[in-house]
């Protein structure tokens, strides 16, 4: 199997293992574990896991890190970890797993707003068509409150913060990126993401008795943090280095797809007329939006 192989495979399991964690955090939280608490074991156990594995390692191909680096790395554990993750967890708690699914696919057309807005990248017709098109199934999908919570809205609000969250971060990264490797970059990504949300998830995680989880719960807990994040991420660097970011990101299509069968079987979560509707103009918008890469204005 070659290393190309191996990288595909690996990216697909990334996905799949972002759709498991949907269902896997609705069935924990918000109880016996609070949204923060659950948040907290999940970073702070990967930020574990990373940093032994870079000690058992001894990486050769870290670098000191420049001091105009530091201000930029801590930004990027705001964003990517502090922000994403928490609004994640909490809206996961509020809305169901197929909306969040469909929503968190719109990071790829808000990282093309940001780049057009920010980085002053000109915009194709066929991309404005797909933000165009996405914008709409994002909308569907929030006014379709079919069998839904008192809280869905907010839930899907929250969702939607934390795909912009995530945009960012994917912008803000991308320089460190392309000068250290990606395993140290995430390492302190994650390091500083801790340090905010320790104060959240602490008093959350304080709050539970491991006498008030039963076995599956704690087994869901744990596949969270082995493969929903510390495996996740690192097959997604992997794939990065591989086989690019691009081709890593097409993988998102799947993530949708992997959390509605998954909510289906174990959650009792069916697709109504006006989710499959979103789906389809979600997903149109992000193949279009994909299809050219965006030019810097004045090339």
């Amino acid at each position: 199997m070659t290393i190309q192989t191996r990288a595909h495979i690996g990216v697909l399991f990334t996905n799949f293992f972002f759709a498991l964690n949907l269902s896997l955090v609705q069935y924990i939280a918000p109880e016996p574990l609070g949204p923060y608490g659950v948040n907290l074991f999940r970073v702070g156990g990967s930020l574990l896991l990373f940093w032994m594995m870079a000690i058992v390692t001894k990486s050769k191909e870290d670098k000191p890190i420049r001091k105009q680096d530091w201000v930029r790395l801590a930004l990027c554990g705001f964003t990517g970890i502090f922000l994403n993750q928490t609004l994640f967890i909490k809206g996961l708690t509020m809305t169901s797993t197929i909306h969040a699914a469909l929503l968190m696919l719109s990071t790829p057309l808000v990282i093309t707003g940001l780049a057009v807005f920010f980085l002053k990248e000109k915009l194709r017709l066929i991309q404005a068509v797909g933000l165009m098109l996405g914008l709409a199934g994002a909308a569907v999908l929030i006014t379709d409150r079919t069998n839904m919570g008192a809280d869905s809205l907010l839930g899907d609000g929250f969702i939607l913060i934390n795909a912009i969250s995530y945009a960012i971060y994917f912008i803000v990264v991308k320089p460190l990126m392309q000068y250290y490797p990606p395993s140290q970059v995430v390492r302190w990504v994650f390091t500083f993401g801790a340090i905010g949300i320790l104060p959240m998830g602490f008093p959350q995680a304080l709050d539970l008795h491991a006498s008030g989880m039963h076995l599956q719960q704690i087994m869901a807990l744990i596949t969270i943090v082995i493969f929903g994040t510390y495996f996740a991420y690192s097959l997604n660097i992997r794939g990065i280095q591989v086989l690019g970011a691009g081709v890593t990101g097409s993988y998102i299509y799947f993530q949708p797809i992997f959390a509605t069968i998954i909510a289906i079987l174990f959650l009792n979560d069916h697709p109504t007329p006006g989710k499959w509707l979103a789906a389809a103009l979600i997903f149109l918008g992000v193949f279009l939006n994909s299809r050219k890469k965006v030019e810097k204005m004045g090339d």
